[in-house]
C-alpha cells in the first residue's frame, strides 16, 4: 500500500515504485488516494475535491505538530492524478502484471472531502474547515481518540451517499480490478454523539450505539459499491457494529481482525502494524527519523500471515503498508521500503518451513549491492546493534545494559569517553554497567575488521528513561 494522500507523489514516481515492487513478485499496488490532506483522483462530477480537495499548505519537520496554517499562506501544495493519469498508470501496471486496488478512506479520514464539500458534514462550521496540512486535528490518549474537527462524513445525510454514488461511478470505471477499498478507519465518533441527525436515524433504524451508524453507513456503501460490478474491502473497524455482508476484510490493528473476520466466512488480507508497516522505524529510536513506533527486520520477517486457526482459504493475501506522513520525498520512501519490504515478500510467497533467518539476510545484503548499483536507497539497520535496558536491583538501581544483532557474526565496540569507538576500543562481551559520572555510551559493530553498522550515540539518560528511572537518577 503507497498513501499518496498524506504527500503527493507523481504520476512518474507510482511508476517507479511500481518497478520496484515487481523486482520482488508483489503483484498488487493499494493505493490511498483520499485522506484529511488530499483528495488525489479527479471526479469529473465533482470538480471541487481537487480544486480544493487536492492543496494544502506546505510543511517540512515532524508531521501531526505543524502549526496551523493561517488564512494568508497559499494552498498549494499538493496535486491529484487526472483519470487520463489513472488510465495510463493502471496499463502501466497492468503490463508488468500488478493490479491496482484504489482507496477512497470513508467515514473518517475525510477533512479533503468535506473541505470541499462542507454539506456533507453533521456538525456546523465545516464551512471553515480546510484540508489538513499536518496540524493537530486528533486527540489521541490511552485506549481511543477524538476529533478536534469533524473529519467525517455525516451518515445521516442522503446526499453523502448521492456523492459516494457518483465517486464510486468514476472509480469503478477507471481501474478494472474487482475491488474498491473503502477505508473506515479511525473514524473518531465525538461529534456525531452531539449530532440531531445521528440521533433521529439511530431512531429510525433501531440502531443501538455510534458503532452501528458506522456499520449503517459501511453497509450503504457496500450496496452503492456492488451496483458498480465491485466488492468492497475495507480495514478492520467495519467489524464493529456489525459487517456488511461481502466484504472482506483487511486485517491492520494486528492478526485479531481478520481471525475474527475469517471466522465469521469473509475473506481477509493480512496486514498488520505488529509485521507489516514500513512507515514505522527500523531501528533504534535515537537515530531513527522519528516515527510512533518501531518494526525491526527480523520482526517483519516473523510474520504468518495465515494463522492455525482458520480456514488457509479465506486469508487470500498479505500486504505492506507505506503510510507517509513522514514520507516526503522518494529517497525516504524507498529507505523506508527496503529490506523489510523484502522479508514480507519472502513471508507471503513462502513456506514457512522453508524460511531461515541467516539464509535470509545473506541474500539480503546481495540484494543491497544491486540496490547500489541501481543506487536505490535502503535502511542499514540490520546491522546496527539493539539495546535491552534495566535496572539493576542489586547496585542501588543502576542500569544493566545488553547489546544485541540481528546479523550474526557481528562485532561490538564501545565507549563511555565521548569518543568514537573504532575497533581498538572495548568489545562488548556481555553485560554493561555504567560508568559513575559518564553521560553516553557511543556503539558501532564491525564484521571482519571493518565498520559495517552505524554509530549509535546513546545518552545515559535515554537509558535510563528506558529502565524506569528518573533522569535525576
Amino acid at each position: 500500500m503507497f498513501d499518496v494522500s498524506r504527500h503527493f507523489f507523481t504520476k512518474d514516481e507510482v511508476k517507479n515504485f511500481i518497478d520496484q515492487m515487481v523486482k520482488y513478485k508483489y503483484n498488487l499496488l493499494h493505493l490511498h488516494l483520499t485522506d484529511d490532506e488530499g483528495w488525489r483522483i479527479q471526479i469529473k462530477s465533482l470538480l471541487k475535491l481537487t480544486e480544493v480537495g487536492a492543496w494544502n499548505v506546505r510543511r517540512v519537520g515532524t508531521f501531526g505538530n505543524f502549526s496551523a496554517p493561517t488564512p494568508d499562506e497559499p494552498r498549494n501544495y499538493g496535486g491529484f492524478y487526472t483519470q487520463e493519469d489513472i488510465k495510463e498508470l493502471v496499463q502501466y501496471a497492468k503490463d508488468r502484471f500488478v493490479n491496482i486496488l484504489p482507496e477512497v478512506d470513508v467515514p473518517g479520514h475525510s477533512l479533503a472531502f468535506i473541505a470541499s464539500y462542507p454539506e456533507l458534514s453533521c456538525t456546523p462550521g465545516a464551512e471553515n474547515y480546510h484540508v489538513r496540512s499536518g496540524e493537530r486535528i486528533m486527540n489521541w490518549y490511552n485506549g481511543g481518540f477524538s476529533a478536534i474537527y469533524d473529519n467525517t462524513l455525516c451518515p445521516a445525510n442522503d446526499k453523502v451517499y448521492d456523492y459516494l454514488d457518483k465517486v464510486f461511478t468514476e472509480v469503478a470505471a477507471l481501474f478494472p480490478f474487482g475491488y474498491i477499498h473503502v477505508g473506515g478507519d479511525e473514524c473518531a465518533k465525538n461529534f456525531w454523539e452531539k449530532s440531531d441527525a445521528i440521533k433521529q436515524l439511530m431512531q429510525k433504524e433501531g440502531l443501538k450505539n455510534m458503532e452501528e451508524v458506522q456499520s449503517y453507513f459501511e453497509k450503504r456503501v457496500e450496496k452503492i459499491i456492488e451496483a458498480k460490478g465491485k466488492k468492497v474491502i475495507g480495514w478492520d473497524e467495519i467489524l464493529e457494529g456489525g459487517l456488511a455482508p461481502n466484504a472482506l476484510v483487511m486485517s491492520w490493528r494486528g492478526m485479531k481482525g481478520g481471525i475474527e473476520a475469517a471466522k465469521m466466512g469473509h475473506e481477509v488480507v493480512m496486514s498488520p502494524t505488529t509485521f507489516a508497516y514500513l512507515d514505522y522505524m527500523q531501528g533504534d529510536a535515537i537515530i531513527e527519523p522519528p516515527v510512533y513506533s518501531t518494526l525491526r527486520l527480523k520482526t517483519a520477517y516473523s510474520f504468518e500471515p495465515v494463522p492455525d486457526s482458520v480456514d488457509p482459504k479465506l486469508i487470500i493475501g498479505g500486504q505492506a503498508n507505506l503510510w507517509s506522513e513522514q514520507v516526503y520525498n522518494t529517497r525516504h520512501l524507498q529507505y523506508m521500503m527496503w529490506p523489510r519490504s523484502l522479508a514480507i515478500a519472502e513471508c507471503l510467497w513462502s513456506p514457512k518451513d522453508k524460511k531461515e533467518w541467516n539464509n535470509f539476510t545473506k541474500r539480503t545484503e546481495a540484494n543491497f549491492e544491486r540496490m547500489d548499483y541501481e543506487q536505490v536507497k535502503y535502511a542499514r539497520s540490520m546491522f546496527d546493534p539493539a539495546f535491552a535496558v534495566k535496572k539493576d536491583a542489586s547496585a542501588n538501581d543502576s542500569l544493566s545494559i545488553t547489546l544485541t544483532t540481528e546479523v550474526e557474526g557481528l562485532d561490538i565496540y564501545y565507549s563511555w569517553d565521548n569518543s568514537n569507538p573504532d575497533n581498538f576500543y572495548p568489545k562488548y562481551n556481555n553485560q554493561l554497567t555504567v560508568p559513575k559520572d559518564a553521560s553516553m555510551l557511543k556503539v558501532i559493530t564491525y564484521r571482519d575488521g571493518k565498520p559495517i553498522g552505524r554509530q549509535i550515540d546513546m545518552p545515559v539518560k535515554e537509558l535510563k528513561r528506558r529502565a524506569g528511572l528518573s533522569v535525576g537518577q
